[in-house]
């Protein structure tokens, strides 16, 4: 008999559904939202901060919280009950971006009865996305398929690095994962700038990602900018855009005189360490080097800003 199984993190929802195991899904996440099929399940999580305020505002709210050691999201424990999944997957790298190993845990045991398998993931780089997938395989019973799936995902990396490893003209290029204040893309995003023929400026591959000043930023004035932040899609990030024009250092930048300034959808691609981070790579292939690559996914998963903006 095939496992039930909850989904409260959105890459791991992706990772499910690329492994061809989308029917065993009974539960999700508020986040879990791609594949467009996903949204017919039962949502399990709800945010208890607004999702829907300003950079700082969200920002506030969350340092607030855990402040007060408060955690970030509720658990419907009712729901999961009754949804009597044999497997919940979730996460333990970050307490912001998702429901924890230690929260879910925690509700749980409030569930007299309910004794599901947690699988917990915590990527850092795109190897460990490989093996995600894989153990995700294992867990759903389908090994052979989820190294066949994993192998396509890696000849896409492979067909990118390929080219670009034989570069010698490689931009410069920020990624940033936060608007207000601040912050730098870490994890495995440093790793894909570099696959796809830049030089990453900011942030370490397999590190967290790191807040960033503005001195910072100006000092080291990179080729390209990539706006990509936590959550937010394209119409999200043009709309907060304000708060980096409003900055007296923002229209000095190298990259906003040039029109190198770039939206990234973050929300669906960057920030989900799942199958469309091999995307996420198109995607800056596309920013580095746009003479040697078009997968597509310009005005679809990315888009460049008028010079000056």
């Amino acid at each position: 008999m095939k496992p039930r199984v909850v989904s409260l993190l959105p890459s791991a929802t992706e990772i499910i559904c690329a492994l061809g195991c989308s029917d065993q899904l009974v539960g999700r996440s508020h986040e879990c939202d791609y594949p467009e099929s996903v949204q017919r399940i039962p949502v399990c999580t709800a945010p208890k901060i607004n999702p829907d305020a300003s950079s700082a505002e969200i920002d506030r709210q969350i340092k607030n919280h855990l402040h007060q050691a408060l955690s970030l999201y509720a658990v419907d424990v009712e729901n999961i009950r009754e949804l009597i999944p044999d497997i919940i997957f979730t996460q333990a790298q970050c307490v912001v971006c998702a429901v924890s190993e230690v929260e879910l845990q925690k509700a749980l045991n409030e569930a007299t009865g309910l004794r599901p398998r947690i699988v917990s993931f915590s990527p850092k780089r795109l190897a460990d996305v490989w093996s995600d997938m894989a153990n995700a395989a294992k867990e759903l019973g389908t090994d052979e398929h989820g190294r066949s799936v994993i192998k396509e995902l890696k000849m896409r990396v492979v067909d990118v690095i390929e080219k670009t490893c034989l570069m010698t003209r490689r931009p410069t290029v920020g990624c940033i994962e936060w608007l207000d204040p601040l912050m730098a893309a870490g994890n495995w995003v440093p790793e894909l700038v570099d696959f796809a023929g830049g030089k990453n400026v900011f942030g370490e591959a397999g590190q967290h990602s790191p807040w960033l000043q503005w001195e910072e930023l100006t000092q080291k004035n990179p080729d390209k900018l990539v706006l990509m932040p936590c959550g937010f899609d394209m119409p999200r990030i043009r709309r907060e855009l304000s708060v980096l024009e409003r900055h007296p250092a923002w229209a000095k930048l190298r990259a906003v005189k040039s029109g190198n300034v770039f939206v990234a959808d973050g929300n669906h691609y960057f920030n989900r360490p799942g199958p469309r981070l091999v995307e996420s790579l198109e995607i800056l292939a596309e920013i580095c080097h746009s003479d040697t690559f078009d997968f597509g996914h310009r005005n679809r998963g990315w888009i460049p800003l008028p010079s000056g903006k």
